[in-house]
């Protein structure tokens, strides 16, 4: 391996073994960068729903790309029925976080569906957050809600049809750092956005930009590019199955999949969360492999 590549940093991650999809695009966007990968599942392949995930054809995904053994599996038991399914995430989480913080300087919390496209300035940004001394790193993600066609998506956007960053939290954490929901905690956080000043409809718009980059520097977010099969599955194994359940989300789903378009030219009429622009993204990454959109 080529050792410039590597951060100067120890820097660690955890992934959440669950969905095939982007798996093996998103390791390989920063395999070469860390140290160690946790690999954290659900010893009885299931979600935090209680559904059955497709563990082993993701073990194997992983087997194939971990040609330096850096990948180490921590399964336990996440699939808490009796709970609300956030809170299995937040503590299969902190599970797979604790493990990672050893010997670590960082950890990254990226998910399956996230790729960095331009992971040598993800490592510098991470350089600059911990020389200010930041406690974890937000990093814009361009949320992707569906491929319309090869290199081009429906893009989340803000009101106007504006580029617009997203915050799931923090993509990379100091080691021993207590999450609240999810990815998100209570740290002081090094802000990178796609401008000077905040793009997160969803963030107040005083909040302080630390450092801006291109949006085609950001963060690949696949979150809902899914073959329609995979799509209903998430839809039941996510931590937000609740509000994923009714009928009419999977419809509005596949209906602006099939009319991008018009999709796009309504949004503006439509409430927060519900704005899209269309956009290209290089393929790869992008896409799904060929066995998820054969089921």
């Amino acid at each position: 391996m080529d050792e410039s590549r590597r951060s100067p940093l120890r820097v660690n991650a955890y992934v959440m073994l669950a969905d095939p999809s982007f798996l093996r695009e998103s390791l390989t966007s920063y395999y070469h960068f860390v140290d160690r990968i946790v690999l954290s599942f659900d010893r009885a392949a299931l979600s935090w729903t209680g559904t059955p995930l497709p563990i082993e054809q993701c073990l194997r995904i992983v087997e194939e790309l971990d040609v330096e053994g850096k990948c180490v599996a921590a399964p336990g038991h996440f699939a808490f029925v009796d709970r609300d399914p956030l809170e299995n995430d937040t503590f299969q989480r902190q599970h797979a976080l604790d493990i990672a913080s050893a010997d670590a300087d960082w950890v990254l919390q990226l998910d399956t569906d996230e790729v960095l496209l331009e992971p040598q300035l993800f490592f510098d940004c991470l350089a600059r957050a911990h020389a200010a001394g930041s406690g974890g790193m937000d990093f814009p993600a361009m949320w992707l809600y569906s491929r319309v066609s090869p290199g081009r998506y429906l893009e989340r956007s803000g009101r106007f049809w504006k580029r617009a960053a997203s915050y799931p939290g923090p993509l990379a954490v100091r080691p021993g750092t207590r999450l609240s929901l999810a990815r998100q905690t209570d740290v002081d956080l090094y802000r990178v956005d796609i401008q000077p000043a905040n793009s997160d409809p969803w963030h107040p718009r005083q909040t302080v930009v630390d450092e801006a980059i291109a949006p085609g520097q950001a963060v690949a977010h696949f979150s809902w590019v899914r073959h329609p099969d995979v799509m209903r599955r998430k839809f039941g194994w996510s931590g937000h199955a609740e509000d994923l359940r009714p009928p009419s989300v999977y419809r509005a789903w596949a209906w602006r999949t099939r009319h991008p378009r018009i999709a796009v030219a309504t949004s503006v009429f439509r409430p927060l969360g519900a704005w899209y622009r269309l956009s290209r993204f290089p393929e790869p990454p992008g896409g799904e492999p060929i066995e998820v959109q054969a089921r």
